[in-house]
């Protein structure tokens, strides 16, 4: 029959008395009760933490074998490995001593003498009497009772604001080993961290203990005694009964579900006009990244701006919070906790469930779809008798650029300055807007709204939604006519017109001669041409207005006015 463990203690005296009955022993000597134990030291590990002592916990494995080398017993064959106490009589005498000293993942022999293994009684059919025995040991694992969970901080950021409380939230990496160094466990290999609560029962007893003040960013080292493990059941085939377990800790993320976002000014402009408010509509550089500091995006990369409203529930909860109350140009560092950002599921592969999110924003510009343009004054001539108006022709000098500095046109990049007609629509609504009411040599900056200006898709060179900001001068103003007119009289016409308009008194008007009474006119400021186009093609197109039968003359009826069936008068043409 098989013997039972062979490191206990000697077997009562009646069994013992039984077992002798076997027969005279294979291997015998004449041990002296003055032997002591042999150790033979066969490896010791560099590092050694610790060595066994009395009162200690041990599981390892043997080899036992007789002098002559037969095998008695081994852990190796049964697959399971010896655990016991040491010191205090629950194995053996001489694997009592042998052991002590030892250190986890040493290889020792130990050559016991009958006198401290089973004497002259021997072990039922396996262990003769006063047979010595000899054991080839591996130490796999040690600890005490009086033990508690062990930490060592491998690294840690210099910048540790917060650690690892109870009622936390974590995520970590971690490398899971017995004392020995064999593997069990890797988040690693997973490609996922183990999320979890700290402090509520969700992890073994000393993995909370362990979890508890470290920082994001921090790794360490967490030894577990096996009463603070998975105890005498151990877990499944992976982790023995009575095992001390190691782990390689890496927190990556840290909140608590009471947690509000965070807020860090980086750079606060010195003048602030106005803050963004909801219902505001921002346009804004970030770059993202976890609390760890992996990044997950970057509109920098995209090499286009985030734009969004502010307060709507368009962008996630931490975020619509914390970009109200900013200013154009200002940088500010957020912190978003999970459950203002994408919660237990995350999003996508890009961002794990219960993610804390940092978000490095870069405020460019924001407005109001109700933003009116915004003009300021910087230089005007003391005097201002002309100013501009609808249907002017103007020349102007400007910069235009964004709000965070970028300039985009300029008309000192142009060979001719710049010409518009106010009010034609030929240049964005807002500009227009802003060309007005002007003297010449007078100086504005003029702020523009997107949705005076490009609108949502924005233009060459200018992104959407994009707020303008100009620098303009104007050089020149060139009156205008009312809208729908080629010609307007600046005094009081001739008359009869029609005989000042027949230059050579034949009765009739070709365009030749329609074409020099009206530049004569212009000229000698009477009267103004509509502005911004060819004066021969305005000319013409008012000549073919009075040339009513389109025979090339203007007679002196085409000239008259027209009457309708109703009596009521046309718009008379421009003459």
């Amino acid at each position: 029959m098989e013997a039972p463990p062979l490191l206990l203690l000697l077997l009562p005296l009646a069994v013992a008395a039984l077992l002798a009955v076997v027969g005279p022993p294979p291997v015998t000597g004449s041990p002296s009760p003055l032997e002591d134990v042999v150790i033979e030291r066969h490896y010791i590990p560099k590092l050694c933490a610790r060595e066994v002592q009395i009162g200690d916990f041990v599981r390892y494995h043997y080899n036992g074998t007789f002098t002559d080398g037969k095998r008695f017993d081994s852990s190796h064959d049964r697959g399971t490995p010896f655990i016991g106490q040491v010191g205090l009589g629950r194995l053996i005498t001489g694997m009592d001593r042998g052991i002590q000293g030892m250190c986890v993942n040493e290889h020792r022999r130990v050559t016991v003498p009958p006198h401290l293994a089973y004497g002259s009684l021997g072990a039922g059919n396996v262990i003769p009497p006063d047979t010595t025995l000899i054991f080839d040991l591996v130490l796999l694992d040690i600890w005490n009772a009086e033990d508690k969970v062990e930490t060592h901080t491998l690294s840690k950021p210099e910048g540790c604001v917060r650690t690892v409380q109870a009622s936390d939230f974590v995520r970590y990496h971690y490398n899971g080993s017995l004392l020995d160094g064999t593997p069990f466990d890797s988040s690693r290999n997973r490609k996922q961290t183990y999320d979890t609560y700290v402090g509520q029962g969700y992890l073994i007893q000393g993995m909370e203990e362990g979890l508890l003040g470290m920082c994001v960013g921090e790794r360490r080292t967490v030894i577990i005694p096996p009463f603070l493990a998975y105890g005498e059941k151990g877990y499944g085939t992976t982790i023995p009964p009575q095992a001390s377990l190691m782990f390689d800790v890496l927190l990556v993320d840290l909140h608590n579900p009471k947690d509000d976002i965070i807020m860090d000014n980086q750079v606060v402009p010195e003048s602030c006009a106005r803050k963004s408010v909801v219902g505001d509509f921002m346009r804004y550089h970030y770059n993202g990244t976890f609390l760890d500091g992996t990044p997950f995006d970057s509109s920098y990369q995209r090499n286009s701006t985030y734009n969004t409203y502010i307060g709507l529930g368009y962008v996630i909860p931490g975020m619509d919070k914390a970009l109200q109350g900013l200013c154009i140009g200002e940088k500010r560092r957020i912190t978003v906790p999970p459950h203002m950002a994408y919660g237990e599921n995350g999003s996508g592969d890009v961002i794990p469930g219960s993610a804390v999110l940092v978000f490095d924003i870069h405020v460019i510009d924001f407005h109001n779809p109700k933003d009116t343009v915004e003009i300021r004054v910087t230089q005007k001539p003391e005097e201002c008798n002309l100013t501009s108006a609808a249907n002017d022709l103007i020349r102007y000098r400007y910069n235009c650029s964004l709000l965070d500095g970028t300039l985009i046109y300029s008309s000192d990049h142009q060979e001719k300055p710049p010409e518009t007609v106010l009010g034609t629509f030929r240049v964005i609504e807002g500009l227009d807007e802003g060309l007005r009411d002007m003297c010449v040599g007078e100086r504005r900056v003029v702020i523009v709204p997107p949705h005076l200006g490009h609108g949502e898709n924005g233009a060459r060179d200018v992104p959407g939604s994009a707020v303008l900001l100009f620098e303009l001068e104007l050089t020149h103003i060139q009156k205008g006519v009312p809208e729908g007119y080629l010609f307007v009289w600046l005094e009081d016409s001739p008359e009869p017109i029609y005989q000042a308009m027949d230059l050579n008194k034949d009765k009739e008007v070709p365009l030749e001669e329609f074409s020099e009474f009206i530049k004569m006119q212009v000229a000698n400021g009477k009267g103004r041409l509509l502005p911004g186009r060819d004066p021969d093609v305005v000319i013409k197109d008012m000549f073919d207005n009075q040339d009513r039968n389109k025979d090339g003359r203007v007679t002196e009826d085409e000239l008259k006015l027209k009457v309708d069936e109703d009596n009521e008068k046309l718009r008379h043409e421009e003459l």
